[in-house]
């Protein structure tokens, strides 16, 4: 049977009434989902991260509320357990201030802040003015994020959970699985889904853009958990076809995550040497506990003196080919790797934006490197996001570029 989760996020956690959770959880179980827990958590991000992992891992339906500030930290914490970031989403930009222009209303000055949302997860117009309400799977889980407005949060579950409620009670049970990809094209990755998928019985999915890389959802219609399994399991062989290497983890698996196991693994270690991403990359990889066992050290080097006094990039190839350039790259790979006496050493350098771009070079252009005993390999890439999405794509394409290189050395 169904069951549902109450996760009430609050400033305050000794006064709040959590009365709009209440209110969905009674709706729930009238309609025939009896509650399982009630938490009522301090507007922390890591202890609501951990709350709402814990209580998705139960599977079901996970209802969250947000009491004041705890509002902005339900979606940085629901961001992180999708391993996403949030995001100016232009639909609930509009669906805010739609909502207020309705009655009258000037739109707020918070109303930008009420529009960011994590990727990856559905917005869902609210009845009311003010913050929209989210959709979002994490594992097995539904989870719904919604406003702390009792008659609001009553509205959104009704619309959104009630119908999957009945759908459940009606039919088989519904398994979910995530598969995580990096470096493919949407479009492309869901036409191999598809060819991957047919003449599957009872199995459905599509893809996902999460802004850094994009997932495939798969849902399989059974009547027992190890039936589902066994069909997920059973279709493993056409979607390691379609995707290759590009799949490399499923459900909450994060990218930095399977790397450091990959690390781990192989005893390597890593040293990093970041310009444009100003330490992304190394902060990526110490979110793992137990990093210090793979990773030794991060240069943060933005300044052209910088590379060379910390790095030994030759002050030559700063002239003649710039910072941001393959052989640029090259050498403060080799340089981070020589410096802290490490198995691997990854470079990334480029132009975030939104100054700074040439014809020869427009912003976006990121090179990255990777050096190790058996040489260099320097990519290219060019992307077309703002300053943090450029960022965050050339922190993913670093990660991204270890694993594979870990993966060849297996």
């Amino acid at each position: 049977m169904l069951t549902a989760e109450l996760v009430t996020v609050s400033a305050d956690p000794a006064a709040t009434g959590a009365d709009a959770a209440l209110a969905v959880g009674r709706l729930l179980e009238r309609a025939g989902c009896p509650l399982r827990a009630r938490r009522v958590v301090p507007a922390e991000e890591v202890g609501v991260e951990r709350a709402l992992r814990q209580a998705a891992a139960e599977g079901g339906y996970v209802v969250a509320v947000g009491e004041g500030d705890g509002a902005g930290t339900l979606r940085q914490a629901l961001a992180r357990c999708l391993g996403t970031r949030l995001v100016l989403s232009n639909r609930a930009l509009d669906l805010v201030a739609g909502a207020y222009a309705a009655r009258g209303h000037a739109v707020p000055g918070r109303a930008e802040q009420l529009a960011l949302v994590p990727q990856g997860a559905t917005v869902l117009a609210a009845p009311e003015p003010g913050e929209p309400g989210l959709l979002a799977e994490i594992g097995d889980a539904v989870v719904l994020a919604l406003p702390a407005l009792s008659a609001t949060a009553v509205s959104l579950a009704r619309a959104h959970l009630l119908p999957r409620l009945a759908e459940a009670s009606r039919g088989p049970l519904v398994l979910a699985r995530t598969l995580r990809l990096v470096g493919l094209d949407v479009g492309a990755a869901e036409a191999q889904l598809q060819t991957a998928l047919r003449g599957a019985e009872d199995v459905s999915g599509h893809v996902v853009d999460t802004g850094e890389e994009c997932w495939a959802r798969l849902r399989v219609r059974v009547d027992s958990p190890p039936r589902g399994e066994a069909a997920l399991a059973a279709l493993e062989p056409a979607l390691r076809g379609a995707f290759g290497i590009a799949w490399y983890g499923i459900d909450d698996e994060t990218l930095e995550v399977v790397v450091g196991r990959l690390l781990r693994g192989r005893g390597f270690t890593v040293a990093l040497a970041e310009s444009c991403t100003g330490g992304l990359v190394g902060h990526r990889l110490t979110q793992v506990a137990g990093s210090s066992a793979y990773f030794e050290r991060g240069f943060v080097v933005y300044s052209n003196e910088a590379k060379q006094a910390l790095l030994g990039v030759p002050e030559s190839v700063l002239r003649e080919h710039g910072a941001v350039s393959a052989p640029s790259a090259d050498a403060m790979a080799r340089g981070a790797r020589e410096r802290a006496g490490t198995d691997i050493g990854v470079a990334v350098t480029g132009i975030a934006g939104p100054d700074g771009g040439t014809s020869t070079k427009p912003v976006g252009t990121v090179f990255i490197a990777l050096a190790d005993r058996q040489g260099t390999v320097v990519e290219r890439y060019r992307f077309d996001r703002d300053r943090e999405g450029n960022k965050a794509l050339s922190a993913v394409r670093a990660l991204d570029l270890l694993r594979r290189r870990c993966l060849e050395a297996s």
